[in-house]
C-alpha cells in the first residue's frame, strides 16, 4: 500500500519530473534484476573453467528399455576376430548319426564352425638364482669373487619386467601400495611388501630420470610450446604440476610455485616462437615472440557472461566469431590458399569492429582483455602449427588429477619428482606410437629371462 503522503507528493510533480522519476526507478529495478540474476546463475564447466566433476548432476529417472541386442540399425555387426595360430585346437568330430546310428567318421564335413576361448595360464614368478664363487688365491692370498652377469648384479631382487609391471600399476592405473601388494600376492603369486613396492617405484624414477631430461630439452627447443598447470599435494601442502608440450613431446615437473619462476627455470636461455596458454599471467609472460590465448577458455567465459547478461549482443557476437575462427582453422587444408586468406581477413575485420564497441557493467573485463591481447587471439589462423586451444595440455594433466584424487598427497619429494619423470617418459612414448610398458622395461635394465635358456655353468 502506498501511503497517502506519498500519493500527494506524486500528484504535485510535473510531467517532466514524473518521467525523470520513472527513469530513475527503472534503472534501480534493472540493477536489482542484474544482482538477482547473478545470484541465480550457477557456475558450471560450460560457462567457466570449473572442472566437470564439480558440476551439479541431477538424479536421472531410470527408464525401462526393451532394447534389442546386437548392432544398431545401419551399423555393421562387429565380432571378436579369430586368432590365426591358436595355442591348441580341439576337434569335435561327428562319429555316429543320432538318427540311424551309421558311422560318419569317413564323411567329408560340409562346414567347420570355428570358435575360440581365450584364457590366461596360472601366473608363477620365475626365480633365477646366482651362486657367486669366492676363492682365495694361493699365490698372493687375495680373495677373488666370480663376476655376476649384467642384470643379475648383487643387491637386485626383481627383474625389469616385474619392476615395470609394478610401476605401471601404481603410476598408470593408480593402484595404491597396499592394494598393489594384495594384487601381486593373489594374481601373480608373488610375495611383495609395501617397502619393496616403494623401492621398485623409486628405482623406476631413477631409471627414467635421464630420459626425462632429454625430453625436457627437446620441448625447450620447440618452436611452439603449450603449457598448463594443476594443483597437487606434497607433504600435505599445495604444490603445482606443470606440463610443457611441444610437437611430439611433453615434459612434466612438480614445483611448490605457480609463478613465472617455474617457467624461467625450465626454459633457461631458450625462447619459443609461439606460446599457447590460458590467461594466467605467469604464462602470458613466458619467453616467446608471440602468445596464443586458448579460445576454448574464452568461449566458456563468454558463455558465463551470456547467462548473466542475456541481452548483451557483444558477448554472443564475440563467441560466434571465436567459433567461426576455430572452424576455419580446422578446414584450412580443404580450402584454397586464396579463399582461406579471404575468410581470415573477414574474421580479422569483424574482430576489430567488436573491439570498438562500448558498453558498461558486467563483461567489460573481457572487452579490456581482448583489446589488450588483440595480437594473441588469432595467431593460429596464420600458422598451421599453432592450435586454437590448449586442450593438449589439459588432456596431459587429466591422469594426474585422477591420480591425485585416488592416491591423495605425495609423502615425499622424490615421490612427486618420480611421478613427474614417469609421466614425461611414458606419455611421450604414447605420443610417438610406442608401447609405454616396453619402453619402461628397456629403461629398467637388462632383461633376465634370457638367462633361463643358458646352461647353469657357462
Amino acid at each position: 500500500m502506498i501511503p497517502e503522503m506519498a500519493k500527494a507528493r506524486i500528484e504535485e510533480l510535473s510531467r517532466e519530473e514524473l518521467i525523470a522519476r520513472l527513469y530513475e526507478l527503472l534503472d534501480r529495478i534493472y540493477v536489482l534484476e542484474e544482482k538477482l540474476r547473478l545470484k541465480q546463475t550457477p557456475t558450471t564447466s560450460k560457462n567457466s573453467s570449473q572442472p566437470p566433476s564439480r558440476d551439479f548432476k541431477p538424479e536421472k529417472k531410470k527408464r525401462r528399455r526393451n532394447r534389442k541386442k546386437g548392432a544398431k540399425f545401419g551399423h555393421e555387426k562387429v565380432e571378436r576376430a579369430l586368432v590365426d595360430n591358436p595355442s591348441k585346437v580341439i576337434y569335435a568330430l561327428v562319429d555316429n548319426c543320432q538318427k540311424c546310428h551309421i558311422n560318419l567318421l569317413d564323411q567329408v564335413p560340409t562346414q567347420v564352425i570355428r570358435r575360440q576361448v581365450t584364457e590366461l595360464p596360472e601366473i608363477k614368478p620365475v626365480v633365477i638364482e646366482t651362486q657367486q664363487y669366492e676363492v682365495i688365491c694361493p699365490c698372493c692370498g687375495e680373495r677373488q669373487r666370480g663376476k655376476l652377469p649384467e642384470g643379475l648384479e648383487a643387491g637386485r631382487y626383481f627383474g625389469p619386467r616385474l619392476e615395470a609391471t609394478v610401476t605401471m600399476l601404481h603410476h598408470e592405473h593408480h593402484v595404491g601400495f597396499e592394494r598393489l601388494v594384495q594384487l601381486c600376492g593373489e594374481i601373480f603369486n608373488l610375495p611383495l611388501s609395501e617397502g619393496g613396492a616403494v623401492s621398485i617405484v623409486k628405482r623406476a624414477g631413477e631409471a627414467v630420470a635421464g630420459e626425462a631430461e632429454k625430453i625436457g630439452e627437446q620441448v625447450r627447443q620447440g618452436k611452439v610450446i603449450r603449457s598448463d598447470e594443476t594443483s597437487g599435494r606434497v607433504h600435505g601442502v599445495n604444490w603445482w604440476q606443470w606440463v610443457f608440450v611441444s610437437e611430439n613431446c611433453e615434459y612434466h615437473l612438480m614445483a611448490p610455485s605457480r609463478g613465472y619462476d617455474v617457467i624461467e627455470t625450465f626454459m633457461r636461455e631458450c625462447e619459443a616462437e609461439v606460446w599457447v596458454c590460458d590467461c594466467w599471467r605467469a604464462q602470458l609472460n613466458a619467453p616467446a615472440k608471440m602468445c596464443q590465448i586458448c579460445l576454448a577458455h574464452q568461449i566458456r567465459n563468454l558463455q558465463g557472461l551470456i547467462e548473466k547478461r542475456p541481452r548483451l549482443a557483444w558477448a554472443k557476437a564475440m563467441q560466434a566469431l571465436f567459433r567461426k575462427a576455430i572452424h576455419l582453422g580446422n578446414r584450412r587444408e580443404q580450402m584454397t590458399e586464396r579463399g582461406y586468406q579471404r575468410q581470415v581477413t573477414i574474421i580479422e575485420k569483424k574482430l576489430d569492429q567488436l573491439l570498438k564497441r562500448k558498453f558498461s557493467g558486467l563483461g567489460t573485463n573481457l572487452l579490456d582483455r581482448y583489446r589488450t591481447r588483440r595480437a594473441s587471439l588469432f595467431i593460429f589462423l596464420h600458422r598451421a602449427d599453432v592450435p586454437a586451444d590448449n586442450n593438449a595440455c589439459e588432456r596431459a594433466l587429466r591422469p594426474s588429477v585422477i591420480h591425485r584424487k585416488v592416491m591423495g598427497s605425495f609423502r615425499s619429494d622424490w615421490g612427486a619428482q618420480t611421478y613427474a619423470a614417469l609421466a614425461t617418459v611414458l606419455n611421450t612414448a604414447k605420443r610417438n606410437g610406442e608401447n609405454a610398458f616396453q619402453k619402461l622395461v628397456r629403461l629398467m635394465g637388462t632383461p633376465v629371462l634370457p638367462f633361463l635358456l643358458q646352461p647353469s655353468f657357462a
